[in-house]
């Protein structure tokens, strides 16, 4: 089978878009394959839309409220600890010879809230069909402009960013989201501050000190939101940033390897930079869960796809985020699709989790945030799947015995046990 290239592009600097261009060569699995699972149709295939105005909740609805408790501020006032998450949910270990959930996990890179409504459209849409997602926040995205000098990048000048800084209207809206989506339940990692992916600057050649550094500026920008943008207005995060913060994901999925060091050492659980995976159960690397990007039947195409909406984008416009109009309603349901196929080989088969990224952005006319929209509807009365966030993800594979676990990895892409379940969780 024909093999795409790896290759970079540019992002969208409004979106802190994912740049890396993931492609991996394989056979695409048709979506009419034999297989016992009917996909549930409660959507339409119309465009999806919405919108908000800065300022308000951005989702139509009232704003998320912490229990009637005072909480203990902490620092500047920037955030607070209001107690354990509302909604979080609790994990188990399989009982014997019980079947895994299919579990889904959906992230968004950079989560800055934007005149386009989407952080409230997808935490509204998480609300129909429970759901919990993670966030990775970009740091400097609760930083003005005005005073980027306090941003401090390794190798690379005072200030830079190759996604560009919000204006003070949505630093607030961003603020008021990020506050509504913990209280919902969603975690909130980090994607660091400025993605740099090119030349000497880019995140590929950075030190484990490098991270480090990194790492402590993204976790001041929302720890003192209130001292770097001088506002005195809004509501504190209500949570303690440096005890939510357990994992992340690499700007373009560069420098995972001298990152993991200095996340064990801050003691993260997990990392999300990895690209290339497969749809088996995961596993660890440098002692943190390894989450990787999976690559999935890519229809129309004769090679898989990583589970992100730049790397569908790449392969249907190229590296232009205003593809011809004609083509945008085939390349939403190829986008779909995807997500759609690499479901159900995971249901049928060995039900490893499907993991999915994204950005909040507008590419084609919107068309990827239609198609995830779309594909989440899809299967959201299926049986036995749950909708988590990463951090969910490693709680519940730390309820899992090791023999359980180590069961789980032996099966193959698509492959369910040949003994049934008994075979690998007992009895």
């Amino acid at each position: 089978m024909r093999q795409q290239q790896n290759r970079h592009g540019r992002e969208n600097p409004r979106s802190g878009g994912l740049t890396r261009r993931g492609l991996l060569g394989a056979g695409t699995a048709g979506l009419a394959a034999a297989g016992t699972y009917a996909f549930a149709r409660h959507a339409r295939d119309g465009t999806l839309s919405s919108g908000t105005t800065p300022g308000t909740s951005g989702d139509g609805g009232p704003e998320a409220s912490p229990s009637e408790d005072a909480p203990r501020l902490i620092g500047d006032g920037s955030t607070a600890d209001t107690g354990e998450q509302p909604g979080r949910t609790a994990m188990k270990a399989l009982a014997k010879g019980e079947r895994p959930p299919q579990f889904v996990v959906l992230s968004w890179d950079g989560a800055g809230a934007l005149d386009d409504g989407l952080f409230g459209r997808f935490r509204k849409l998480a609300r129909e069909i429970d759901a919990h997602m993670t966030f990775f926040l970009s740091g400097i995205y609760l930083l003005p402009e005005s005073r980027k000098d306090r941003y401090r990048p390794p190798n690379n000048p005072v200030g830079a960013s190759d996604i560009g800084y919000l204006s003070d209207a949505h630093i607030k809206e961003t603020l008021r989201q990020v506050r509504s989506a913990w209280l919902e339940g969603h975690e909130i990692g980090t994607h660091f501050n400025g993605h740099f992916c090119s030349g000497s600057g880019s995140v590929a050649h950075w030190t484990p000190e490098m991270w480090r550094s990194e790492i402590a500026q993204a976790t001041s920008f929302v720890t003192e939101w209130r001292t770097h943008t001088g506002f005195t207005d809004g509501e504190p995060l209500p949570f303690d940033y440096r005890k939510e913060l357990v994992g992340g994901r690499t700007p373009c999925l560069l420098g995972q390897r001298n990152l993991l060091p200095t996340a064990r050492r801050l003691g993260w659980r997990y990392d999300a930079s990895s690209t290339g995976g497969t749809q088996v159960w995961p596993g660890t690397l440098d002692g943190l869960w390894n989450f990787p990007l999976q690559a999935v039947p890519f229809p129309g195409h004769d090679f898989e796809v990583l589970t992100m909406d730049y790397n569908m984008m790449a392969n249907q416009s190229g590296n232009s985020t205003n593809g011809r109009l004609g083509s945008r309603a085939r390349w939403r349901e190829e986008a779909r699709g995807a997500y759609r196929a690499g479901f159900r080989r995971a249901y049928e088969g060995n039900r490893a989790p499907l993991f999915i990224g994204n950005h909040f952005e507008t590419w084609n006319g919107g068309i990827y945030m239609d198609a995830v929209e779309l594909f989440l509807k899809d299967i959201a009365d299926t049986p036995e799947v749950r909708f988590v966030s990463f951090r969910e993800m490693c709680d519940w594979l730390e309820a899992q015995s090791a023999t359980v676990l180590a069961g789980l990895r032996t099966l193959g892409v698509g492959q369910g046990p040949d003994g049934g379940w008994k075979s690998v969780t007992g009895g």
